[in-house]
């Protein structure tokens, strides 16, 4: 195999490749399950299925979904994204942990966009290079699915614009599906916290994700109770939304490429607003 060939196949420019070539080349690249995934959604084989050229849905969020999302209001934040990672959906706790969506112009509703450009989330992710480098694998992955998204190639081309280290990350072609892990985040009212999270599939809604925190620990549960009472008199930052007095918080974190859970909260930070 050429070097013009395989650069062809990685930037999905060849549409006659056979499934056993596809194959070769997993062997030789040693590919895992996600890997050999992207890569034939990159170069399809002669033979796509029936429903590969479906015209895409306009994604909905189902009022079951959006009740689901009340009803862990009270247990955890919460969010529903789809493959660009816009954010369709989320409860109190969510908007008030990361930023609050539903106020942001239509476009700027998407949670790749925020923590690759907005300056809070510099503040609000401790280790913020690493969370965003795998913001860029699952986008990287999401292009390899969807080739004719163009509203996921505008975001793509912002990006890679505004963001110094964005061709970097996307040269290296690394994949990431984000269906689980952990971030320490730096929150103004709680203070420093470690959070573990889980994405869970929506199967009725094949392009939607649902980020479903866990928490452990007594000073997990704790850290969200205050952040929960300090909310009630205020707002941290701005775009941030009140936690409502019924809400109890038990633990637990956003949504998102994944996070939430288990922190480790410090007191109050001198830099968080107060009424």
């Amino acid at each position: 195999m050429s070097t013009d060939y395989y650069a062809r196949l990685e930037q999905g420019r060849h549409p006659h490749v056979s499934e056993t070539v596809l194959e070769a080349v997993v062997g030789a690249l040693r590919l895992d399950d996600l890997e050999r995934g992207y890569l034939f959604e990159l170069a399809p084989p002669k033979t796509p299925g029936p429903d590969r050229h479906r015209p895409a849905r306009v994604p909905r969020v189902r009022p079951a979904v959006h009740r689901m999302l009340d009803v862990l209001d009270d247990v955890s934040p919460a969010l529903v994204i789809n493959h660009r990672s816009d954010v369709l959906a989320g409860n109190h706790l969510a908007h008030a942990l990361i930023t609050d969506f539903d106020t942001l112009p239509y476009r700027e509703r998407n949670l790749a966009r925020f923590v690759l450009l907005h300056p809070a989330a510099r503040d609000l992710y401790r280790d913020w290079d690493k969370v965003a480098e795998t913001f860029v694998a699952s986008l990287r992955l999401a292009a390899g699915r969807h080739h004719d998204d163009p509203q996921l190639n505008e975001l793509v081309g912002e990006l890679s614009i505004k963001v110094p280290q964005f061709h970097t990350w996307w040269a290296s072609h690394r994949v990431d599906q984000c269906a689980h892990g952990t971030q320490r985040l730096r929150h103004p009212v709680v203070g420093e916290l470690t959070l573990s999270y889980e994405t869970l599939a929506l199967p009725a809604d094949p392009d939607l994700m649902h980020g479903t925190p866990h928490t452990t620990g007594d000073q997990s549960c704790s850290a969200h109770r205050r952040q929960s009472q300090n909310y009630r008199v205020g707002r941290v930052h701005r775009g941030s939304l009140p936690v409502r007095p019924s809400a109890r918080s038990k633990g637990g974190a956003w949504v998102s490429c994944g996070t939430s859970s288990a922190r480790r909260p410090r007191p109050r930070m001198r830099g968080a607003s107060r009424v």
